[in-house]
């Protein structure tokens, strides 16, 4: 077995479809009508063209003073970088005891890091992130209530748009979890680790987006200051998720108990996000709606809700949690409420476009 693939990583890729040791180290290319699922091609698109969206809105707004969207975004891949390579390859860091090996993203057009690091996943970050930076700012909540509040909603509208694609990726082979690591990935909402739903899908996003907000934008920053504050802001982010991640692992070892925490502090984001939300719709005080918040949140949703029609009939007619094709299915109930709640947030943004203009 190589250093970069060993007998679980081995496992878990023969069974999405490849040979782990047959991988470039640097960068793979491939035809997208080439990949295992017809859905993956349009992932990409949807995922890349919204990132590319995102910046430049970003660079738009940096230029009308506001520094906070393109910092966000750039702090979004400093994210990245820190928290990927652990994930993928927790040997080279002396975290394979602690952690084990976590999951493995299967082979798309563009691939990095011996094909474990896909371009869209790279263009997911700043993606999800300028979806809920932008959906909550547009709502008046960061300039009439401040970071902290604005920052617990950013959790929720992460919450909601992540889980629609997280709890579907498994059954499309976008990636697979290595369901033999006992110590992170369970316990489980069917075949999605609740560590990675509480902890990725809320906390990281919205402690980011707070350090964002306080150390780039008050005062607005620009230049070498504004540089080494987005720096910090994702560096900084992944010690948050290690705070938030106490209450369930004074629990460790009892699978029981750690779900029903983690099950508390979802429901906390949900109740706190969801109240901040419809309690900001009593409020005059909204935002002009960006091109990028008009448009490209609605067509996630829809391009997310297009994916799951394509793959209901095989959820709907998996055994013991497994389709006909082997692949775990996620939590339609879940990624339902998700939707809706995901609704919620577009129904309060449009609600605000009437009692405020449209700006870039």
């Amino acid at each position: 077995m190589s250093a970069t693939c060993g007998p679980e990583a081995d496992a878990v890729t023969r069974d999405l479809g490849f040979d782990c040791h047959d991988v470039s180290p640097v960068i793979s290319i491939r035809f997208p009508w080439d990949l295992a699922n017809p859905t993956m091609p349009l992932l990409e698109v949807l995922i890349i063209g919204g990132a590319v969206f995102a910046l430049v809105h970003a660079i738009r707004r940096h230029r009308a003073g506001d520094p906070i969207n393109l910092a966000l975004w750039c702090a979004s891949l400093v994210y990245l970088i820190v928290t990927e390579p652990p994930l993928y390859f927790p040997e080279w860091f002396g975290l394979d005891k602690q952690y084990g090996f976590i999951f493995a993203h299967n082979q798309f057009t563009v691939q990095f890091m011996w094909d474990r690091l896909p371009l869209y996943i790279v263009a997911f970050y700043p993606v999800i992130s300028q979806i809920a930076y932008e959906l909550v700012r547009s709502l008046g909540v960061f300039r009439r209530r401040g970071a902290l509040t604005g920052s617990v909603a950013v959790a929720f509208a992460c919450q909601v748009f992540y889980e629609v694609f997280d709890h579907l990726g498994p059954q499309l082979k976008w990636w697979a979890w290595n369901r033999d690591n006992h110590l992170v990935n369970h316990p489980a909402l069917a075949s999605v680790p609740m560590t990675s739903m509480l902890l990725f899908a809320s906390v990281s996003m919205g402690a980011m987006t707070y350090l964002v907000v306080r150390l780039a934008g008050s005062p607005p920053r620009r230049g070498r200051s504004l540089v080494l504050r987005t720096l910090a802001a994702g560096v900084l982010t992944p010690p948050t998720m290690a705070i938030a991640g106490i209450p369930s692992g004074f629990f460790s070892g009892n699978v029981t108990a750690q779900a029903w925490v983690l099950g508390v502090e979802l429901t906390l984001v949900w109740v706190a996000g969801a109240w901040i939300v419809v309690s900001q719709l009593r409020s005059p005080d909204r935002e002009p709606l960006s091109a990028f918040a008009r448009f490209y949140p609605a067509s996630y949703l829809g391009g997310m809700a297009a994916f799951w029609i394509s793959a209901l009939p095989a959820y709907l007619a998996a055994e013991d949690g497994i389709t006909s094709d082997g692949t775990p299915i996620g939590s339609g109930p879940y990624a339902l409420a998700c939707f809706l709640g995901a609704g919620l947030l577009l129904a309060a943004m449009y609600r605000a476009r009437r009692t405020a203009p449209a700006t870039v």
